[in-house]
């Protein structure tokens, strides 16, 4: 008997998990409590996934929860990552926010404390964090111990040769909090792992490890299903 994973939307237990969070916070903030206060509270945390599995639509309503509770946000995206245009952060579903972006190389501590300079910000969403290089990482976690911010980083764990992405690997070492966005892979089960097809619905087994794409490109599987997807001669899918 296999355990199929319930087809009901599974971000909606996750957002109550962030909603509650935002909640906690903007209690502190009615109570007059100053900023220093919460300077021992800040994390860095990484809510990882495979493709489609929502993590943009969860970063969004995490945002959204503070901004109607009168806390400020910033949001940040890869530079390169245009699908929804330049500057934006989008979900399948169709909502989204205007985001500033980070190029590969860029020193995000200095970005970071600019923003907070410039007024008020009780969190800092990332999406796309597979894309940040390791440095980034470390800056971004100086920022959290140094600045007093929250820092939520979302992104995927493993491209689809099933590596880790370089980013998400020093987000794994040094993330206070990890967190996994779940999606299911056709057979019910729990999606791990992702592959990548051609125009022509063919499965790639190599290639560049980054190349922006869409549904029409990458498939969330099990991690049976990637193998017998992959051509491990050993796997038999059902």
């Amino acid at each position: 008997m296999h355990f199929r994973w319930p087809m009901q939307p599974l971000t909606r237990c996750y957002a109550e998990l962030l909603r509650q969070l935002t909640s906690d916070l903007s209690d502190g903030l009615a109570r007059g409590r100053s900023r220093r206060l919460f300077e021992g509270m800040a994390k860095l945390y990484f809510h990882y996934s495979t493709m489609n599995a929502g993590k943009s639509t969860v970063l969004l309503q995490a945002s959204h929860n503070y901004i109607e509770r009168g806390m400020q946000t910033y949001l940040l995206t890869a530079q390169f990552d245009n699908r929804a245009s330049e500057g934006k952060i989008a979900s399948r579903i169709g909502i989204g926010s205007a985001a500033d972006t980070f190029a590969r190389g860029e020193d995000l501590f200095a970005k970071v404390q600019t923003r907070l300079a410039a007024g008020p910000c009780q969190c800092i969403f990332i999406d796309e964090a597979q894309f940040l290089d390791p440095d980034q990482v470390w800056q971004l976690a100086r920022a959290v111990d140094d600045l007093g911010v929250p820092i939520m980083a979302y992104g995927l764990r493993v491209d689809f040769m099933g590596a880790l992405f370089p980013g998400s690997a020093a987000l794994l070492a040094l993330a206070d909090e990890m967190r996994e966005v779940r999606t299911i892979c056709h057979c019910g089960k729990k999606a791990t792992m992702v592959v990548r097809k051609d125009d022509q619905g063919n499965v790639l087994t190599d290639g560049d490890q980054v190349q922006i794409g869409g549904n029409e490109t990458y498939i969330s599987l099990c991690r049976r299903h990637w193998r017998a997807a992959m051509g491990d001669s050993g796997t038999t899918a059902r």
